[in-house]
């Protein structure tokens, strides 16, 4: 299966041995591989802007893999997952694919699977990035608001008027017109509608538009599929 990208992919494991294994199919793909001994080493070195996809094994000396995954939810990182075990069970896949992984592979996979998998994963990211570096803008601008605009952006999103925005927060009518001008502004939105739509933005994970997420048929005794639940 070709892949639409030449964006490197982030292999985390604590076993050598998987880790050479892994990046050397990948190597023969002609893709770039970056290999990390532990979710802690690939935290204190990755560039949060940077693309590619991630495959990652879920139990590792220190931080698991599903802790990693839900760190870097947390962190507003959304590359692509494929988590990969040595020890499958059905709560293990269900964590981790409503949390967002393509695919949940059970150790040992074939190249073939793994390669798919990775081949899928990057093609995902490709397609969303636009998307992503969008998302990632809003954020930002997200993060200029101080808390008391926040307030008001939580009930301008719910549709609150003005009027009764004040009244909610205890606020004079002025203060809240004045300070739905400064979110505007600093939100370089030009309508309420806009701004709506861009903090729904802000909050979709790159996983919510994606292709359903698999777990391999590899993985026994787990579904084929997995509906996705939203954070």
């Amino acid at each position: 299966m070709p892949t639409a990208t030449l964006d490197p992919v982030f292999i985390i494991d604590d076993d050598p041995a998987a880790r050479e294994s892994m990046a050397a199919l990948i190597q023969s793909h002609g893709l770039q591989a970056e290999t990390f001994a532990s979710a802690e080493d690939f935290l204190a070195r990755f560039d949060r802007c940077q693309t590619g996809c991630i495959v990652v094994d879920v139990r590792m000396t220190g931080m698991s893999g599903l802790d990693l995954q839900e760190r870097l939810i947390q962190e507003g990182t959304d590359l692509p997952l494929i988590v990969i075990t040595g020890y499958g069970d059905i709560p293990t896949a269900v964590r981790a694919m409503r949390n967002g992984a393509t695919t949940f592979l059970e150790k040992p996979c074939s190249d073939q699977k793994l390669w798919e998998s990775i081949s899928q994963a990057l093609e995902t990211e490709a397609a969303g990035r636009g998307q992503r570096l969008l998302r990632g803008e809003v954020r930002r601008r997200l993060t200029t608001l101080t808390s008391d605009e926040h307030r008001v952006l939580e009930k301008l999103i719910e549709g609150r008027p003005n009027k009764t925005i004040a009244r909610d927060l205890d606020l004079g009518l002025r203060t809240v017109e004045l300070r739905r001008a400064m979110i505007l502004q600093k939100m370089q939105a030009s309508s309420l509608a806009e701004l709506v739509r861009m903090v729904v933005i802000s909050r979709e994970s790159i996983h919510s538009s994606s292709a359903p997420q698999r777990i391999s048929a590899d993985a026994p005794d787990v579904p084929a599929e997995l509906p996705h639940s939203p954070r």
